[in-house]
This record gives structure tokens, C-alpha cells and sequence, in this order.
């Protein structure tokens, strides 16, 4: 089964809580849990935790290597395949909602593109602001474009690259793929709270993972060589502090900021979630746990097929 929400709504409590009851191992669909070092701003699981219960797609990778929805879903699929003919339940976990997509419809691959354009176009960004390839992208493709957040560099530069190799907007790719490829049958629960308390939590778990040392942790990172720019670190609030370690922004403009933006990813994350209607709902504190608990029994107990999770 699948687990998801927006940040702060309690989706890894729910997933080790349900694990456990169930003997079974979490895939965690979080597109920068999978990096090591990276631990207090992804509220990555203990040590502890993973001791408890087993946790795949976690510290799989260096921050400075690069991982994908691709990447997700062949890893993934493989790890459910081989658990589930082990007849062992898989609780996929995360709020990364491209992933969970990847993982059960499919992925849209897409024309290959030209390394030097692509290059030219990670340049441009750099010094000219990603805003000004947002707008170009808007221009030739105002679908994806309004699919695409405008600070997303990556998906960005790869619409761009597909209109310039092809001359057709990647939306019109993506709507002839249709996502339709179903490998796997899911059950789904999603999380959330009514916004203003979904909005309280998401500034305390702020406050709480800055004094937990999350700024000496980006520090850390980058003394040991890590670049600025690398992707690992264009990821939400950390990037903010890298521009806090260079000097451009105060501590309070810091805090504030990454709750500003923290509060828009769980927008975000809602509204893409709340498009699937596969997806059962629940509060975050866990008062329908019975009701949950009673969907999960009898989606484990109807069939113990591999293509189940």
C-alpha cells in the first residue's frame, strides 16, 4: 500500500505504525531521503526506526549523484517484486507524488535530447535566473508550464529541450503516453489536516529541525566539498540555506522563508494528490486508525498476488 500527503501530516508515523502490525518493509518515495548526509531537513527515519522496521530508497546515494522518477520506479518495482514474492508486505511511503506515479502508471520517457543545448540551457539559468526560461517555457508550452512549479529547474530545462529537439511541447508527449501502464494493483491512503493546523505544524517542524542543527548540517556538507549548486541541495529549505551560509539572507528572513515556501510544497503536494481518486483520506492524527486499520486487513487478506502493494 501507499502512503501519502503533504509534509508535516504524519505519513512515516502511519507507515511504521502499520509496518510493524504487518511484519512488513517501507520503500520510502521521497526524492531526497535517498541522498546520505541529508537528514534533518528530509526528517529522514532513525537509525532506530529502520531498526524497527526495514526502510529501502533511504542513504542510497552520494548528494552529489543525481536520481530520478526513472531511477524510482525500476528500483522500486524490483524491491516490491521480490518482497511480495517473499510474502512480504510493502508499504510505499512519501510525499514525492511524481514517484508514487512512476511506480504505478508508468513513465514518460520522452525524445533524448542534445547534451550541448541542454548545457546552454543550465548556463542560461544560472546567469540569466531559471524565471527567464519559465517564461520562454510558457511561450511554447503553457501546459506543462502550468504543470511545472517556475523555480523547477529541471523539469524546466527538459521541456524546453524536448520543444527545441522536436518541435512539439512535451505535454502533447505526455498526453499521447497517457500514464496508462498499471503494473502493480495499490491500495492508497492519504493524509492531511484542515490547512491552518496542516500550516501550524509545518512552522513548528521548521523552528524544530533548524534547532535540531540543519544549518550546521548544510555547512557540513559543503565543507566537505559538496558544490552549492549541487541538486541535493536545490531541494526544499536547503537551498535557503545555502544562501543563508553565503550571506544573503538574515536568520529570521531564513526561518521565514523556508516556512513560506515549506507551506506552498504542501499546497502543491495537496492539490496534486487530491487529483488521484484512488487515494482514501484520513486525518494525520490518526483518529479513523481503526478504520484504517480494517481497510488495510482486508486489502492484505484478499490476495497474496506479487503485483499487490
Amino acid at each position: 500500500m501507499a502512503i501519502v500527503g503533504p509534509t508535516g501530516s504524519g505519513k512515516s508515523r502511519l507507515g511504521l505504525y502499520l509496518a510493524k502490525e504487518w511484519a512488513g518493509h517501507i520503500i520510502s518515495a521521497d526524492s531526497v531521503q535517498v541522498y546520505r548526509g541529508l537528514n534533518i531537513g528530509t526528517a529522514k527515519p532513525t537509525i532506530e526506526e529502520r531498526r524497527l522496521v526495514p526502510h529501502h530508497l533511504v542513504d542510497i546515494l552520494d548528494p552529489d549523484e543525481t536520481f530520478s522518477a526513472a531511477h524510482f520506479r525500476l528500483q522500486a518495482s524490483a524491491i516490491i517484486r521480490d518482497l511480495r514474492a517473499r510474502g512480504i508486505p510493502v508499504f510505499v511511503v512519501g510525499g514525492t507524488g511524481l514517484y508514487l506515479k512512476a511506480l504505478c502508471r508508468g513513465i514518460f520517457q520522452g525524445p533524448s535530447g542534445s547534451p550541448d543545448f541542454r548545457r546552454s540551457l543550465r548556463e542560461a539559468a544560472h546567469k540569466q535566473g531559471i524565471e527567464k526560461l519559465y517564461m520562454e517555457l510558457k511561450k511554447v508550452d503553457p501546459v506543462a508550464a502550468s504543470r511545472i512549479h517556475p523555480r523547477d529547474r529541471s523539469r524546466i530545462i527538459r521541456a524546453l529541450e524536448v520543444y527545441h529537439e522536436t518541435g512539439r511541447p512535451i505535454s502533447s508527449f505526455q498526453k499521447n503516453h497517457g500514464f496508462a501502464d498499471q503494473d502493480f494493483e495499490v491500495l492508497k491512503i492519504g493524509l492531511s489536516f484542515p490547512r491552518n493546523d496542516l500550516y501550524r505544524r509545518i512552522e513548528a517542524r521548521v523552528d524544530r529541525m533548524l534547532e535540531q542543527g540543519w544549518i550546521q548540517e548544510v555547512q557540513g556538507l559543503l565543507n566537505q566539498g559538496l558544490s552549492p549548486c549541487a541538486k541535493s541541495l536545490q531541494s526544499l529549505g536547503y537551498k535557503r540555506i545555502v544562501s543563508f551560509l553565503q550571506g544573503k539572507e538574515n536568520f529570521e528572513e531564513l526561518a521565514l522563508c523556508i516556512k513560506t515556501d515549506t507551506r506552498r510544497y504542501a499546497k502543491r503536494q495537496l492539490t496534486w494528490f487530491r487529483a488521484d481518486p484512488e487515494i482514501l483520506w484520513f486525518r494525520g492524527d490518526l483518529e479513523d486508525i481503526d478504520t484504517i486499520r480494517m481497510i488495510v486487513e482486508k486489502f492484505w487478506s484478499e490476495s497474496p498476488a506479487i503485483c499487490r502493494f
